[in-house]
């Protein structure tokens, strides 16, 4: 028994010193292969670029990854901020079974503006008259009133009046409306729906 543990004593050292050999020889090398000039032989050579830097011909270095460009961030619309635009009041027919529910309804909608709201500072043209910088999005809004005038009517005419009595109900009906109108007219962007009059008889 006093064998064995005197080959194991032996055994045990020697893998200590091996361990302690290869990792001090593996610390050499990495050292070697970092700092030696890279006119000694080496196993391979590390290659350092810098931004700016040039080829010895003159050429400019590109780097390794294609540079993207940084989105820019869109700035936040705060409710309130942006275009408003009333549809008017209209009177439509629900969907209920026997018929003789209607609604009285007046939907203004708020669509995002073409100016960021911090960048509206009024411009003024000749005598002193300012201009709206929105002016535009707001005409070609209102050339497409009947166009979401028949998607606000469409999508109320399908609705019961128990779709429409709660708040939910409601919260619902103003997500359908902005979803609809975004979707037939994808260049606008509606970012809120108020209900100026909201009245089921």
């Amino acid at each position: 028994m006093a064998k064995v543990t005197s080959i194991l004593s032996i055994v045990l050292k020697m893998v200590v010193v091996l361990t302690l050999l290869t990792g001090n020889l593996l610390s050499l090398a990495v050292a070697y292969i970092v700092f030696a000039p890279d006119d000694l032989p080496k196993p391979f050579y590390l290659s350092y670029t810098y931004p700016g830097q040039t080829h010895s011909n003159g050429d400019p270095i590109a780097s390794e990854a294609p540079t993207l460009p940084l989105p820019t961030p869109t700035p936040q619309i705060l409710p309130g901020q942006g275009v408003m635009i009333d549809t008017g009041a209209k009177i439509i027919n629900l969907a209920d079974p026997s018929g003789r529910r209607y609604i009285r309804i007046n939907v203004v909608l708020e669509f995002r503006p073409e100016v960021a709201p911090e960048a509206q500072s009024t411009k003024t043209k000749g005598e002193g008259q300012a201009t709206d910088p929105n002016q535009s999005l707001k005409d070609d809004i209102n050339q497409k009133l009947p166009l979401i005038n028949d998607v606000i009517i469409t999508l109320i005419s399908t609705k019961t009046f128990d779709m429409l009595y709660t708040a939910e109900g409601k919260e619902q009906l103003r997500q359908d409306i902005m979803n609809g109108i975004n979707a037939r007219i994808p260049e606008h962007q509606v970012i809120a729906v108020y209900f100026s009059e909201f009245v089921v008889e």
